[in-house]
């Protein structure tokens, strides 16, 4: 499952986030630092209407879409990496996540308290960011310490040491893991050490209701910032998340149009998840179930087939495939064959967002 980190200073509105996101998370959302004590974790059904829409085709009887998991981080703050606050723990638990969501305060309130004093994302970006570099080049250390003894005997050491020193050199000059260019096999030789600065990262500006649809000149600092680098940056409001939670699905619809906006907090993270890890959907659909998949970029049907068991992909004789749009506009598989629209693809077949696949396999 796809696995997603919000980390952030304290009191920036990540445990009330996350408590949104995750209506059913016990996350305790309160007014003073290190109010997470554990990493919260919950899952979320990624919404797609074109489920619903393939369903209602098919008649299927469950309707299954795909799921993403967030993990709520206690607060960081400057030290971290050295122990200070709840420190080294909670960096620890950033590694096992694909991505990182990081919350920056961009509203002024005077009864939530900051813990820098003032709301300033610059200067909390770099904070976090900082704590992360400095934890990698703590975990590169050890293992460059670990790695002298093989060096001499060992070519496969002595590439790994080079890769490191390359990252250390990066992370000293203050650039992440992620701006360096490095070979497949180079990521291998370092994946096992969990470098936080390797994690794609994105920037969740958490704006005031009246603020969610244009920002201010906060969120825009922020954004700035993230395109610069290369990565993702989202509005979203953990008070309007809060809010949405108690609302039927007509009534959230207003309440958003109402502000001006098209799409609550956790739609935009999960596209921008998915934007920046190169990810993609396609769909499976009969009577039993129509169920979404996740899957990367570039993948041929095969390696798609593969992600629902892998005996699909070993034994992969052919897909018979439909893009959405297409497979709606028949009305039925059974049509869409009448039209000559159902393709069948073969092991070079690179799927598309939003196909619709029904595979072929030998068991």
């Amino acid at each position: 499952m796809l696995k997603a980190g919000i980390v952030g200073l304290p009191n920036v509105g990540k445990s009330t986030l996350f408590n949104a996101l995750v209506a059913n998370a016990q996350a305790q959302a309160a007014n003073f630092p290190f109010c997470t004590i554990e990493p919260n974790v919950g899952s979320v059904s990624v919404p797609d209407q074109r489920l619903n829409l393939l369903g209602e085709l098919s008649n299927s009887k469950q309707i299954i879409p795909t799921r993403m998991e967030f993990v709520d981080i206690a607060g960081l703050v400057k030290g971290a990496s050295k122990g200070e606050g709840l420190g080294n723990k909670f960096l620890a638990n950033i590694r096992e996540v694909d991505a990182i969501v990081h919350v920056i305060r961009c509203f002024s309130d005077d009864d939530v308290i900051h813990v820098s004093g003032s709301v300033d994302p610059s200067r909390d970006i770099e904070i976090i960011n900082l704590e992360l570099a400095l934890s990698d080049l703590n975990q590169i250390e050890k293992r460059r310490t670990r790695l002298k003894k093989q060096i001499s005997t060992s070519k496969d050491a002595k590439l790994e040491d080079d890769v490191l020193e390359k990252l250390s050199e990066a992370l000293e000059n203050e650039n992440a893991v992620r701006s360096v260019s490095l070979t497949n096999e180079e990521k291998k030789l370092i994946k096992p050490l969990g470098l936080l600065t390797e994690k794609p990262i994105i920037y969740a500006t958490n704006l005031g209701e009246d603020e969610l649809a244009k920002g201010n000149s906060f969120s825009e600092e922020v954004n700035t910032l993230a395109t610069k680098e290369g990565s993702e940056c989202v509005k979203i409001s953990a008070q309007v998340e809060a809010e949405l939670i108690e609302l039927g699905e007509e009534e959230r619809d207003d309440y958003l149009n109402g502000l001006g906006v098209e799409e609550g907090g956790l739609i935009s993270l999960i596209k921008a998840t998915y934007r920046l890890l190169g990810l993609s959907t396609y769909f499976t659909t009969g009577e039993k179930e129509t169920k979404a998949w996740t899957i990367s970029d570039g993948m041929t049907a095969p390696q798609a087939a593969g992600v629902i068991h892998t005996d699909f992909e070993k034994g992969f004789i052919r897909a018979q495939t439909i893009s959405y749009k297409k497979l709606l506009e028949a009305g039925s598989l059974v049509e869409a064959k009448n039209k000559g629209w159902l393709r069948s693809e073969g092991k070079e077949y690179i799927v598309n967002e939003g196909d619709v696949m029904e595979f072929l396999f030998n068991v």
